[in-house]
């Protein structure tokens, strides 16, 4: 089965500029398990990417805040010079170094990282702003959907 059929991405956030602060949509976290946020990061200054994940209650942002959980974080800050990822110390957010390169943050989100108690279900990624230089983008990767048809992004 491929990606597509089975782990289709969510685009989080269009590659954009990171001048201002970048908020990603909403997904549904009661349709996956697990999800990857893999954020791209086209960093051409040394201003760093501060890079925060935030929970809901639904889709529509209905009482968001950030996530308290630490989660599993693997990064690698120079795609160009390799494919390796280096584990992080699992944390609530990241933040890049300053070194100018091209990088990949990843957080691997288990459903049971939300405040499933109160009532959070839904996950959305968030990036402070940095610089007009950088260039931010973010998919959501479902590796646990539990329903194959079931859009993340409604409740």
């Amino acid at each position: 089965m491929n990606i597509a059929e089975r782990n289709a991405p969510v685009e989080a956030l269009a590659p954009q500029t990171n001048a201002g602060a970048l908020t990603g949509d909403f997904i549904n976290m009661g349709k996956a398990g697990h999800v990857t946020v893999a954020v791209h990061i086209t960093q051409a200054t040394t201003d760093e990417v501060a890079i925060t994940l935030e929970q809901a209650t639904d889709v529509s942002a209905s009482g968001a805040k950030a996530i308290a959980k630490e989660v599993p974080i693997f990064t690698n800050q120079d795609c160009a010079g390799g494919d390796a990822f280096t584990a992080q110390t699992p944390a609530v957010a990241f933040t890049t170094s300053t070194a100018i390169k091209h990088k990949l943050v990843l957080f691997e989100v288990s459903a049971e990282h939300l405040d499933v108690a109160g009532g959070f279900s839904c996950l959305r990624v968030k990036c402070a702003a940095s610089h007009a230089s950088n260039i931010v983008s973010a998919l959501y990767i479902p590796g646990l959907r539990r329903y194959s048809d079931a859009s993340l992004i409604t409740d």
